[in-house]
């Protein structure tokens, strides 16, 4: 089994009992680092957040050195720039001694270990099952198939037509009547005006007579 961790910004892939070399760590002791990824014996990949906080890599101090002298020059033309400096980076070395998974991969396992170990179904039961779900399909499809009622035309409509034909033959029948009744009336009035016309005409007549 082994790990990729990340000390001084750089990612070092470590298994237990290596020795490795690392930016300087102001500790000493044991020291502990959060694993980027895990990979098992058997080629088991963790690389999921939650279960790679459950792991833990222990390493132990071992002591501190310094790397070779990296040379710096610095140079811009045509100023007369020039700077020379030296560098050496000091390392801490660190001894794996223990690389815990924490039940990350012990729960993977045991979550895929019931599904491998459950027996399977038998025939029968399956056969059951299958003609169990068989009807209630084809009731789900006959229902659907059934075309719905048709819609009755609404009783309403008939009351409100012979009604409006009723309120239309009413006027009508009126406007006769009235009609009907206006000759005769018309008809009184001129019968009672002709005999004041003939009195009228009378007089004149016996006047003419005495004169």
């Amino acid at each position: 089994m082994y790990a990729i961790i990340r000390a001084g910004g750089k990612q070092t892939k470590v298994q237990e009992g290596d020795v490795i070399d690392v930016e300087r760590l102001k500790t000493s002791g044991a020291v502990t680092f959060t694993p980027l990824l895990l990979v098992e014996d058997d080629g088991t990949v963790v690389s999921d957040r939650g279960d790679l906080a459950k792991a833990v890599v222990t390493a132990e101090v071992v002591g501190e050195h310094r790397g070779e002298k990296v040379d710096v020059f610095k140079y811009k033309s045509k100023s007369g720039y020039r700077r020379r400096q030296g560098h050496r980076q000091t390392y801490t070395t660190l001894q794996v001694t223990k690389i815990t998974t924490g039940g990350a991969a012990k729960g993977k396992a045991a979550e895929e270990a019931p599904a491998e170990d459950a027996p399977a179904e038998d025939a029968a039961t399956v056969k059951k099952a299958t003609a169990a779900k068989k009807p209630a399909a084809a009731k789900k499809a006959t229902a659907a198939k059934k075309p719905a009622p048709a819609k009755k035309p609404a009783p309403a409509k008939k009351p409100a037509a012979a009604k409006k034909a009723t309120a239309a033959k009413k006027p009508a029948a009126a406007k006769k009547a009235t009609a009907a009744k206006k000759p005769a009336a018309a008809k009184k009035a001129t019968a009672a005006k002709k005999p004041a016309a003939a009195k009228k005409a009378a007089k004149p007549a016996a006047e003419d007579q005495e004169a």
